[in-house]
């Protein structure tokens, strides 16, 4: 069954909502998420940066496909990328393309500032506690 744009922008907006500022167990990206490479993703970052945000500027749809534009927050408590937790809050910009179908993530593509993230990273394992 496909959807409308708008319905695919609501449910994206609603699985944002959901997952935002809260712990993504397997349970609840299951409700959301099919793409076998975002629930990896979800599971990693959550594991460095438990109920981090993801806080949407912009959500923009076209058929099947939601682009989101927005940025991550969240707080180092695991290791990230080789780096130990730092406890330092951080945040970078990023955008994710989303295809939805059956009210489910199948598919996404996901440009991230990751050298930003990794900077301040690095900057907090050499701030003075």
């Amino acid at each position: 069954m496909s959807s409308t744009s708008t319905e695919c922008k609501q449910f994206v907006g609603r699985y944002l909502q959901a997952l935002s500022g809260q712990r993504k167990t397997p349970e609840l990206v299951e409700r959301f998420v099919i793409d076998p490479h975002l629930t990896a993703h979800i599971q990693q970052v959550e594991a460095a940066f438990p109920e981090y945000e993801l806080i949407a500027d912009d959500l923009i749809a076209e058929r099947d496909l939601v682009a989101m534009r927005g940025t991550f927050q969240g707080v180092h408590r695991g290791p990230f990328a080789g780096i130990p937790a730092t406890g330092a809050a951080v945040s970078a910009p990023l955008m994710i393309v989303y295809r939805i179908r059956d009210d489910r993530i199948v598919e996404h593509w996901l440009y991230f500032d990751g050298a930003a993230l990794a900077a301040q990273l690095q900057a907090a394992t050499v701030a003075p506690a």
